[in-house]
């Protein structure tokens, strides 16, 4: 195992205000050895993790805390991924046989060992990713909550349903639910245990096998994920990680796969959705949004400041459902905006595992120039910047302040184009009816927060062109729901995860239906004339 160079903490930690305060160097020198101690008790050696044919080109892990390089990983091939396939199709045969509560007895297990190693997760995925230790814990109470969920509720589901026959009393119908076979799950960087676990819960649950194809930058914490998972029970090959770029192990990965699972950008989105239609496979994804959230005049004012800085800010804003635009009623912008804007500039942005900091950095020099650019471009063509709007690298590498911007306008790139970390526009509304409209003015449709008296959300809420909307809450309320479906509208993304919806669309779906007394067909000495009417009058009962 490679250690780190240099502390997988932050140096400093800030308001954005100014107000810095320089962490000790008894404290960084602790903090050197937490992510290298995570991995050696989650992983042992990352390696033994991933299925190789031969000896690959290694890729390193870089910390966005500080830069540090904190361990590599062989970059998988074409090769590599049909093997793995054909791992798992093999060890799948043997798991779908397997009664679903012993199915929802590993899950069940899982949720406990997410907890008996919750300080080494929440350091892996720190580390990792760069979020706040408070962000992180979310993070690890989804996938905790997530298989709770199906261990209870899958067995469940998946069993044998009774439905009304073609002709009562003379027929029965049920409907079986058998797996589809592999699933493939291609995994972004933002939530990296997450996103690499949650929705593979669900599928093996079904009896299904799972190949995660992780983000390059979220490899660790998928490899965490197919640990635990073997440590609740799993058989070894039924899961399994195959990381490397997507354009070069994409295709291998559908062509040899029952359904695909992606989260990520629309644009990439379509790529897969075309790709997965010509292998006439199941295709489900959560793809970009660009989030509103309103605050009409009869909101909680305290509570809608509060929960809108946390809708943007969290994960650094490299959220799905993270908050990008803010429509604001205009009796109430004056009390709103100067409130938010403090909060904001007093957001307090580090790079360190203090339960007390509130924002990481961004992932990456590439996610700092996509930010960097449209503010800068807004900026340039008139908009005004209320707080934030510069790189912190006195914090970290990537470090960019809490943002907010006003005189935003259709011309600049932030008006539309999801940014995907801590900017958000403000915008002044007349009323509801023009916040509801100018909400539903884009080719997203993700998550929305409304902010008014619960009653009155209810309503708008259901006008409102998101997948999922939010009533006196930033995000948690909607996205904890797993009873409910979750996922978008337009360009945000086709299928669900959560509920229901987001276990089936991993099983094949059959009708198994049986004539108890005779054929539905005209009986010996009955003409087709008259067997004709006695149908007809039977189906417009």
């Amino acid at each position: 195992m490679r250690r780190a160079t240099s502390s997988a903490s932050s140096r400093i930690s800030a308001r954005c205000g100014g107000r810095l305060s320089t962490v000790g160097r008894a404290q960084r020198r602790a903090s050197v050895t937490r992510l290298d101690d995570a991995i050696g008790t989650l992983l042992g050696t990352p390696d033994a993790w991933i299925t190789t044919r031969a000896e690959r080109p290694r890729a390193d892990v870089i910390s966005p805390l500080d830069g540090s390089t904190v361990s590599s990983y062989p970059i998988c091939e074409p090769e590599d991924v049909r093997h793995a396939l054909g791992l798992a199709r093999r060890a799948q045969a043997s798991w779908s046989a397997t009664p679903p509560r012993e199915r929802a007895a590993v899950l069940a297990r899982l949720a406990r060992h997410i907890w008996d190693w919750e300080k080494e997760l929440l350091d892996l995925i720190q580390g990792e990713n760069g979020k706040v230790r408070s962000h992180a814990f979310e993070e690890l109470s989804d996938v905790a909550t997530t298989a709770s969920h199906y261990a209870k509720h899958a067995p469940r589901l998946l069993g044998p349903e009774r439905v009304p026959g073609a002709v009562p009393l003379l027929s029965r119908t049920t409907v079986h639910h058998h797996p589809v076979g592999i699933v493939a799950v291609i995994s972004p960087w933002n939530y990296p245990l997450t996103l690499a676990i949650s929705d593979a819960v669900a599928a093996l649950a079904a009896g299904n096998a799972v190949v995660v194809k992780p983000d390059s930058n979220a490899v660790l914490c998928a490899l965490a994920a197919k640990a635990l998972l073997e440590r609740a029970g799993l058989p070894a090959d039924l899961f399994q990680v195959v990381p490397g770029p997507g354009s070069v192990l994409g295709p291998p990965l559908i062509e040899g796969s029952d359904y695909l699972m992606f989260t990520g950008s629309s644009a990439t989105g379509r790529i897969l959705a075309k790709q997965a239609g010509e292998q006439l496979i199941g295709f489900s994804a959560e793809l970009g949004g660009k989030n509103p959230l309103i605050v009409l005049a009869d909101a909680p004012m305290r509570r809608a400041v509060k929960g809108a800085v946390k809708a943007v800010i969290s994960n650094s804003g490299q959220l799905c459902i993270s908050t990008e635009r803010i429509y604001i009623e205009e009796t109430v912008w004056d009390r709103f905006v100067p409130a938010f804007v403090r909060a904001m500039r007093n957001v307090r942005v580090g790079a360190d595992y203090a339960w007390a900091t509130d924002m990481g950095p961004l992932i990456s020099a590439d996610q700092l120039a996509v930010v960097t650019e449209h503010v800068e471009d807004a900026r340039a063509k008139g908009a005004t910047v209320l707080a934030g709007g510069q790189a912190l690298p006195h914090i970290a590498p990537h470090a960019y302040a809490p943002t907010v911007l006003t005189d935003v306008t259709d011309n600049m790139i932030v008006a539309r184009s999801e940014t995907f970390g801590p900017v958000v526009s403000l915008y002044r509304v007349r009323d509801a009816e023009d916040a509801i409209a100018r909400a539903n003015d884009s080719e997203y449709g993700l998550k929305a927060s409304i902010w008014t008296k619960p009653s009155r959300g209810q309503k708008l809420g259901a006008r409102l062109e998101a997948g999922i909307v939010s009533v006196n809450d930033g995000y948690v309320v909607a996205w904890g729901s797993m009873h409910a479906p979750m996922g978008g509208m337009k360009a945000s993304g086709i299928g669900r995860r959560h509920g229901e919806q987001g276990l089936l669309k991993y099983t094949e779906p059959q009708t198994v239906a049986t004539s108890l007394i005779h054929p539905i067909q005209a009986p010996p000495l009955v003409g087709e004339r008259a067997w004709a009417r006695v149908m007809k009058a039977f189906v417009r009962r």
